[in-house]
């Protein structure tokens, strides 16, 4: 309904120029709907906008050929686009092999506390994971993300993945598996097509999207794009799925 509903609105009348702060009512991106939009960036590759649900951003040529025109989508400049910008990170990733190595850290003066606050550690292993947390009693939270290009994802790795405050919830409560699609990083073709397979049986189709599952694998809850609040926000979201 929602979905007739929006092309009935983009259909009615001739389409404004899109510009930042518009807002829309809902925006369909395959099987995701995005409600109480509003347009923060139109790029020749994405839109990138806020909802109800917190920021996200998502590829123009994944939308309807209706929102396509109404977002300017021109083939060939995203094309381009992405070209330049495999270009631009192949460039970053040069620099970064050329830096000077950084030592170590002095781990005679680890503290307790600084152990505690391990990284999460994230498995690209579905099956290796359920049957972990079936033998732990835990759940199985799925990460699909862009890990290299998506810039929420990014920023969510950074605001609440790579915390100490969400390792320590992490390593008590969940199996992690990261479902990456990245543009500049190789991955197995194996790999890829088990990361396909998850992305089609879980109907995702824009990143980030965080999963959550019980330990038979069923969804218990799922967040689409990027939330403020930090970890605590992220974990009390977590313990709030399946309730």
């Amino acid at each position: 309904m929602r979905r007739k509903l929006f092309s009935t609105l983009i259909l009615a009348g001739s389409l404004a120029a899109v510009s930042a702060d518009e807002k829309l009512p809902v925006l369909p991106v395959g099987g995701t709907i995005y409600n109480n939009v509003t347009i923060t960036k139109v790029s020749a590759t994405d839109v990138f906008f806020t909802y109800a649900g917190g920021m996200a951003n998502v590829k123009i040529k994944n939308l309807s050929p209706d929102l396509q025109k109404h977002f300017h989508f021109d083939p060939a400049k995203a094309q381009a686009a992405e070209l330049k910008q495999a270009g631009n990170m192949a460039k970053y990733h040069e620099q970064l092999m050329h830096q000077p190595a950084v030592h170590a850290p002095d781990m005679t003066r680890e503290t307790a506390s600084a152990a505690a606050a391990s990284p999460a550690v994230w498995r690209n292993d579905f099956t290796g994971a359920l049957k972990q947390a079936r033998s732990e009693n835990k759940r199985v939270l799925l990460d699909f993300t862009g890990s290299d290009w998506c810039p929420w994802c990014i920023k969510f790795d950074q605001d609440v993945l790579s915390t100490g405050r969400f390792a320590a919830y992490a390593g008590q409560k969940l199996e992690l598996v990261k479902v990456d699609f990245p543009r500049h990083t190789p991955l197995g073709v194996d790999q890829q097509r088990a990361n396909n397979a998850l992305a089609k049986q879980f109907g995702v189709d824009g990143f980030p999207t965080y999963v959550l599952l019980n330990a038979d694998g069923r969804e218990l809850g799922r967040q689409v794009g990027y939330r403020n609040g930090g970890p605590d926000a992220f974990i009390s979201e977590l313990d709030g799925f399946g309730h």
